[in-house]
């Protein structure tokens, strides 16, 4: 009985180790592709700004719900775009339930008043949450193309300078920019999450790009030909990345992608762990969600070559790796027990280094990322190696909260849209503790996660216990990982609301 125990658990061990390096791999290869495209980079038809017939009319759309602390200074900051006024529309789809729609109210009344063409569109109920606010507004929506930014984001007044002219090509459905970080220095916390957008933002989405691969809109800072959007079929609700959902629709329809590195929109990062928890649950839950729905669809395409169908399977998996990433740590302590008995061949074992090459992968193919936009040379190499264990330290400590989003979504568990709480804060002596979209309670997840954390701590003492320390230094990190998630949960004290 302990032979069939011991095979199973290495078993399963060794097919996520497997999958783990299958998708640090496919990174790699998007590091060349983008270091390729970097180096040989092609001009693209644009529009002529100074030829009035090839202006088109834009639609600016605001989603926006319960934004009290960021809804000024998301109008302010959107009036300011360089665009001429006649084909400028700005529409607020605000679906909020308390006192910030008199604030906004006034807010849009005031700027009406200077002549900008704004409207504020209410619905009687949240149905369909993000998705529905937007397909409701695409409904009134005057212009051919539609811009979209969540209630955080401060794009450059210039942005629709340097977006709208890809549309040139026909055949471009959407133009996605770079998300920049307002509070990047804010904590460890937001440093970190900076870091892991970073990656995204540069090499997974220049990488797939440059190759004609599937990439996704970001659900913000990015404009749609409206077109589009309608020959795709329209936003939908039925997954919580709705971005996502209609992104791979559109590219099976035939639309192509343009992704713009160099064109930062700048936004807020979640100052608190209970607000990064909400945000990574719906990513992660909404990435699997897409995968039950559209994998089937990519792998059956007739036209989609070979290697862009297995960027898309492993595009729309990439939150599963999260799931991989906690069954190699927690199986990791009882093969630490199988490793002490006689009948299992030592060659087995050799399995385990699977997961420092991928992790080595990971550590390079993120090093041109931090280099590039650090505009560092191999003298920063000490500080980037410290981020990496820190994000790598700390993503860790997610994969307990992350699995669960993962599973709900593969099984097709529904669950509400829990859109991420802003705070209006840059600066490190700024504090969110005041904010009221935020209620004293603790994450359901703390006590597994305070658990693991003790599991762990077993994992290290084992060590001592046989004498053998080979998985010592990854139970470190993981109870620092888990300590982190763990502790900082406990200090805040909070969850949102």
């Amino acid at each position: 009985m302990i032979e069939i125990v011991s095979y199973s658990i290495l078993g399963i061990y060794i097919f996520a180790l497997v999958f783990i390096l299958i998708y640090s791999l496919t990174q790699l290869n998007l590091l060349v592709n983008y270091l390729h495209f970097k180096k040989n980079e092609s001009p693209a038809p644009k529009f002529n700004s100074l030829n009035a017939s090839e202006i088109p009319n834009i639609t600016v759309q605001l989603p926006v719900y319960n934004e009290d602390y960021v809804i000024e200074r998301l109008l302010d900051n959107i009036v300011k775009l360089e665009y001429p006024s006649q084909k400028l529309e700005i529409q607020v789809l605000d679906d909020s339930t308390e006192e910030s729609v008199e604030k906004t109210i006034k807010k849009i009344e005031a700027l009406q008043q200077l002549g900008f063409d704004i409207k504020h569109i209410r619905r009687n109920n949240r149905e369909g949450f993000k998705a529905g606010a937007l397909k409701e507004g695409l409904k009134a929506a005057k212009g051919d193309f539609i811009a979209i930014f969540d209630a955080d984001f401060l794009p450059e007044k210039d942005w629709l300078k340097k977006t709208v002219p890809y549309f040139k090509d026909p055949e471009i459905g959407v133009v996605q920019t770079r998300w920049g970080h307002l509070n990047r220095n804010y904590s460890l916390l937001t440093e970190i999450q900076a870091f892991a957008l970073d990656a995204h933002f540069t090499i997974e989405q220049v990488g797939r790009n440059a190759k004609g691969h599937f990439i996704n809109f970001n659900g913000t800072a990015g404009i749609w030909r409206k077109e589009c959007i309608v020959d795709a079929g329209n936003w939908e609700a039925d997954t919580l990345t709705e971005d996502l959902d209609l992104s791979y629709r559109a590219q099976l329809k035939n639309w192509k992608f343009k992704y713009l590195e160099d064109v930062e929109t700048p936004a807020e990062l979640p100052v608190v762990i209970s607000a990064a928890r909400t945000q990574q649950f719906r990513w992660n839950k909404g990435g699997a969600e897409n995968f039950r729905k559209t994998v089937s669809k990519l792998l059956k395409a007739d036209k989609l070559p070979l290697k862009t169908k297995i960027h898309g399977f492993i595009h729309l998996l990439n939150s599963s790796m999260f799931l991989c990433a906690f069954l190699i740590a927690f199986l990791s302590v009882p093969v630490l027990f199988i490793r002490q008995l006689d009948f299992i061949p030592a060659w087995i074992f050799d399995f385990t280094g699977i997961f420092i090459a991928s992790t080595l992968i990971l550590y390079i193919c993120y090093w041109f990322t931090y280099k590039n936009l650090k505009n560092e040379g191999w003298t920063g190499i000490f500080s980037y190696t410290r981020v990496f264990i820190a994000f790598f330290t700390i993503v860790l400590g997610f994969t307990l909260h992350n699995s669960v989003a993962v599973i709900q979504g593969h099984l097709g568990k529904r669950s509400g849209f829990v859109r991420t709480p802003k705070f209006n804060i840059k600066n490190i002596s700024d504090s969110w503790k005041s904010n009221k979209y935020l209620s004293n309670g603790i994450s359901k997840s703390l006590i597994p996660e305070g658990i693991l954390l003790l599991y762990f701590l077993f994992g290290m003492f084992s060590a001592f216990h046989f004498n053998d320390f080979s998985f010592f230094p990854f139970h470190l990190i993981l109870c620092l990982g888990f300590g982190f998630v763990f502790f900082h949960s406990i200090t805040s004290r909070t969850s949102y609301a």
